[in-house]
């Protein structure tokens, strides 16, 4: 752990597993205080019925030496969204750092039907759960957020701007999620400067999520594995690689030079300097245009 950001208040909205949960950890090694939600606790789970718990990510946060409080929310419910940010004022007075990293949607969208083929109940769900939350816990967070200048609002995606502006992301519905919050962190962007506040868009690359190693059926310790049915998978990197791009984001006094833009983990890696754990720094979305996307054989010299 290092001070970095001591007397910082943050919120990961999200943050029970995946992408929200490393950005909490690496929040809590830099110094800040994390306010971390999600659905799933010990005594109840989502919708999606896994076995992570914002519980277990609090822990992961105190072990890096950080402080942690674990709030379940469910943030399509205004009433609760209130509620979280009326306790971080009461007990902080401040928030400094907004993390929208919800999602919840990895089982719901058909990679292989067109809008019309496709269930429009569920279809209008991976809105909610990708959209709506963003925008209700941003309703909710924001005026809190810019009581002082400096405040950094990120909004956790799938895919650059320019990525994305001219790739079809396979699904209608996952398409529109995505792109979706690209444009929100354009828009809060423009509304946020004049209170000295910056709203970015923040992209993993490939993230070796719980959910995609287990499609792989490898762990973090053993994920090369995988490579034997999917080469590309080697520019793969862990969830702990975007959470140090929003601490170094969180952490930069000239943060607002990104403000309004659509960044990666890999651009903002040779920006500030971190690696992923084991040292390298992958740059995934450099590679899926330049190698997978060209049809080129899998090969990460040069991209990691």
């Amino acid at each position: 752990m290092d001070d970095t950001l001591t007397g910082k208040v943050a919120l990961v909205a999200g943050a029970t597993r995946g992408a929200g949960r490393q950005i909490a950890v690496q929040l809590g090694a830099q110094g800040a205080t994390v306010y971390l939600t999600g659905r799933s606790t010990r005594a109840h789970r989502s919708e999606m019925d896994r076995d992570e718990t914002i519980e277990q990510t609090a822990e992961l946060v105190r072990a890096a030496g950080g402080t942690a409080v674990p709030v379940q929310v469910d943030h399509l419910v205004p009433e609760q969204v209130e509620r979280l940010v009326a306790q971080i004022d009461a007990e902080q007075g401040r928030l400094d750092v907004l993390v929208n990293a919800i999602w919840g949607a990895e089982t719901l969208f058909s990679w292989d039907k067109k809008l019309w083929e496709d269930s429009l109940e569920t279809g209008r769900h991976i809105l909610r759960l990708a959209v709506d939350t963003h925008i209700i816990t941003s309703h909710y967070a924001l005026p809190l957020l810019i009581r002082r200048p400096g405040g950094l609002v990120v909004g956790m995606t799938d895919g650059t701007e320019e990525y994305n502006r001219t790739n079809y992301r396979v699904s209608f519905f996952y398409d529109l999620a995505k792109t979706s919050v690209l444009r929100m962190a354009f828009a809060q962007a423009k509304e946020l400067e004049s209170y000295g506040a910056t709203a970015v868009a923040l992209t993993p690359g490939w993230m070796r999520s719980e959910i995609m190693l287990e499609h792989f059926g490898v762990t973090e310790a053993n994920w090369r594995d995988a490579l034997a049915k999917e080469p590309h998978f080697a520019i793969s990197e862990s969830p702990a690689y975007v959470g140090r791009a929003v601490a170094a984001l969180a952490a930069d006094p000239e943060v607002a030079r990104w403000n309004g833009r659509s960044v990666s983990s890999g651009q903002l890696a040779q920006e500030y300097g971190f690696t992923d754990l084991d040292g390298s720094r992958p740059d995934c979305w450099r590679y899926l245009v330049e190698v997978q996307d060209a049809g080129k054989p899998a090969d990460v010299t040069g991209y990691r």
